[in-house]
């Protein structure tokens, strides 16, 4: 196959797939037993001694990490996509990009992979290895019974925790407003997060992609809809001190 054919992007129409996914379902998902027997050559061919600073979990279509694969050129990054098609999508994505901008180098710095954060993380990533981890437009999971499934939660969050290090920082926004304020109120009662003023959210530059680069934040945007938006840091550990 000619590199021109292998650099279209991919059609979009040709992996649509429903919105989200059981994450309580068994997947077959391929997980290391811990996260230093992980091979990541194969996602970075270039970056063979680096190790990935932010995680967006449940990636979706692919938007933001695109957005800040060229802000933060010497960045890994990685997407987290627990469906099928959709990961397929953004893996053709990246590498028909990463042939478009061979020359520049460009989008070698992220990847993607199909994984359940609710089940997995600590298996690919150390303790304090992540500065900045994102979930945007999360499964807002409506029936109180479904809530346990919600991303996050106080188990999940003592996960990112241990995955973030101090001073890095957990981006959330929805355009649900009962999700956003569950959000909201896990983290604010969780003692390793504090929430980030929002006029200091503003003046940090993946924030306007966290607004405005996904699939799901153009739609809300197109609809004339609200986004909810929370950034939070993690705080040093007081029974380290």
């Amino acid at each position: 196959m000619a590199d021109s054919d292998l650099a279209k992007l991919p059609r979009k129409r040709f992996y649509r797939q429903r919105a989200h996914a059981n994450p309580f379902s068994d997947h077959q998902l391929d997980y290391p037993a811990r996260p230093q027997d992980m091979d990541w050559s194969s996602h970075y061919p270039l970056f063979k001694d680096k190790k990935i600073e932010f995680a967006d979990i449940g990636c979706g279509y692919g938007g933001l990490l695109i957005a800040l694969a060229t802000l933060y050129p010497d960045t890994l990054m990685m997407g987290m996509e627990i469906r099928t098609k959709v990961q397929e999508y953004v893996y053709e994505r990246i590498k028909a990009l990463r042939i478009q901008h061979k020359d520049a180098g460009s989008y070698q710095n992220v990847s993607i992979m199909r994984m359940n954060a609710m089940k997995f993380l600590p298996n690919f990533f150390e303790k304090a290895q992540l500065s900045k981890m994102f979930f945007l437009f999360p499964d807002p999971h409506f029936k109180q019974r479904k809530h346990k499934a919600r991303i996050i939660s106080p188990t999940l969050l003592a996960e990112y925790a241990y995955v973030l290090k101090t001073g890095g920082i957990l981006y959330t926004i929805t355009d649900v407003k009962d999700l956003h304020l569950w959000m909201v109120k896990h983290l604010d009662n969780h003692p390793l997060f504090e929430r980030i003023p929002d006029d200091e959210c503003d003046k940090d530059p993946a924030v306007l992609h966290v607004r405005t680069a996904t699939e799901e934040g153009k739609k809300v945007e197109r609809n004339q809809g609200d986004k909810f938006l929370a950034c939070y840091r993690r705080v040093e550990d007081p029974l380290c001190k």
